[in-house]
């Protein structure tokens, strides 16, 4: 990875990725900022459906909604086991990442952000208020204060959040509380 962005202009990147490894090496070519126009990868299909899932998509997971912050996924094509020799257990889908110039939304505290996200998939199968409540980020009456204020039902699951819901609540948590 290039440190000093000022040697290009945008570049490109195109790998096959280790899945294991396919998230956190996404997340720090972005998260670094380099000058990136896209990404193009192949990874497990499951893993592209869930980055290029839309928020309040099925697949959805807090790294759906990071991907969505930074890009515009899309699936280019699925490429079947049988493809490999010899195949492996999972299917694959190449997927592209083209890089925002900024991001969809406009957060205060990207920090703050994309702890709020975190924390809210953690526990996924529980509320918004329970799962954000639990992590210690922020009492449960504050936060039934700021859900209430932002017309957000108490009952809504982190899935059920647009990026743009999840920018509020974290803007309003900045300046407020």
């Amino acid at each position: 990875i290039i440190a000093d962005n000022s040697e290009y202009k945008s570049a490109k990147v195109v790998a096959n990725l280790p899945y294991y490894i396919t998230t956190p090496i996404i997340m720090k070519l972005l998260e670094d900022k380099l000058n990136l126009k896209s990404i193009t990868v192949m990874v497990q299909k499951e893993v592209a459906e869930r980055l290029a899932d839309k928020p309040g998509g099925k697949e959805v997971g807090a790294i759906t909604y990071s991907i969505n912050y930074y890009t515009n996924p899309e699936i280019i094509i699925d490429v079947p086991r049988d493809s490999f020799i010899p195949a492996p257990n999972v299917d694959s889908a190449v997927i592209k990442l083209d890089v925002l110039k900024e991001p969809k939304v406009n957060v205060l505290d990207e920090e703050l952000f994309f702890k709020i996200i975190k924390f809210s998939f953690l526990q996924k199968r529980k509320t918004l208020m329970n799962s954000l409540s639990n992590s210690g980020l922020i009492p449960k009456d504050l936060l039934e204060e700021v859900l209430n204020h932002l017309g957000i039902d108490l009952r809504v699951r982190a899935e059920q959040l647009t990026l743009e819901d999840f920018c509020e609540i974290s803007n309003y948590i900045k300046t407020n509380i």
